[in-house]
């Protein structure tokens, strides 16, 4: 499948900022199931924009300019993607698995988290797949899909405890559980086509991966209880969240600041058939 994708960013500071310092992940990488075809990232001021690979080989740009009042930024380009049924090949390994057993403050998990995991982690002993793929199904049936109670800053066990958040909510409690589960687990930022005909949407998307020792790492999506498929486009990942944020970064001096996010994803030569609904 080849799709096409625009992501924008654009924040506005009254009065202006005396300056900021933007990490920007918002970039793909190629590997098995996925080609950039093309890619490019655009600003709307001359700003410095320096590219490194990052610790866990994430493509990033550092956006750095002295006083601004308003700053957009804009990434857009194809991507060939093909089904591997959720297995991940051909990407930049820097760590071993292990270290994805890691907690963190947006990852921890609540005792009610813990017994779930490790009840599951029961019932399918040595199936570790078994147990990724109940885990997922019980987190879809266990929290409903609402993009008020929650935001950027709630943590695995918050959203567990409202039974409610968006997709970042979704990831961060299934790698919380996972790990309870002694799975390596990791958070993963992209985008996806939605099944039912919108292209037009207010975010990215994001899911989790797990390390199977028999596959390697396996992308799960329990926002909509399915393995990754061709629609989903990988860009970053990270321990949780922040280690994968399309923009992560700092202003000095401003007052009020206002962000607007507008994503566009769309299939190029032939329709969907994909079932993503979320």
């Amino acid at each position: 499948m080849r799709l096409r994708i625009a992501h924008s960013t654009t924040y506005r500071y009254e009065p202006p900022a005396s300056g900021v310092i933007q990490v920007l992940r918002m970039s793909p990488s190629s590997h098995d199931g996925q080609y950039v075809v093309r890619w490019q990232i655009e600003t709307s001021s001359d700003t410095k924009l320096d590219s490194h690979i990052d610790a866990f080989g994430n493509l990033t740009h550092v956006l750095s300019h002295g006083p601004i009042a308003d700053l957009a930024i804009h990434v857009e380009g194809l991507i060939e993607t093909s089904d591997t049924g959720g297995v991940l090949k051909g990407t930049d390994e820097r760590f071993p698995p292990s270290l994805f057993l890691r907690s963190t403050a947006l990852t921890e998990a609540s005792p009610a988290m813990t017994r779930l995991a490790q009840e599951l982690r029961g019932d399918f002993g040595d199936d570790v797949l078994g147990f990724l793929h109940a885990l997922m199904k019980k987190i879809n049936e266990i929290v409903t899909f609402d993009t008020d109670p929650t935001h950027s800053g709630t943590s695995a066990a918050e959203a567990f405890a409202l039974k409610r958040g968006v997709c970042q909510d979704y990831a961060h409690i299934f790698i919380a559980c996972a790990r309870r589960g002694g799975v390596p687990a990791r958070y993963v930022a992209g985008h996806f086509l939605r099944a039912d005909g919108i292209v037009h949407q207010e975010a990215g998307h994001a899911w989790a991966e797990a390390y199977i020792p028999s596959l390697g790492w396996v992308g799960f999506d329990p926002a909509n209880a399915i393995c990754t498929t061709e629609a989903h486009a990988r860009f970053a990942v990270g321990l949780d969240y922040l280690g994968a944020a399309p923009v992560r970064g700092t202003r000095f001096g401003g007052g009020t600041e206002t962000l607007a996010v507008e994503v566009k994803v769309e299939p190029v030569g032939r329709p969907n058939h994909t079932r993503v609904l979320r």
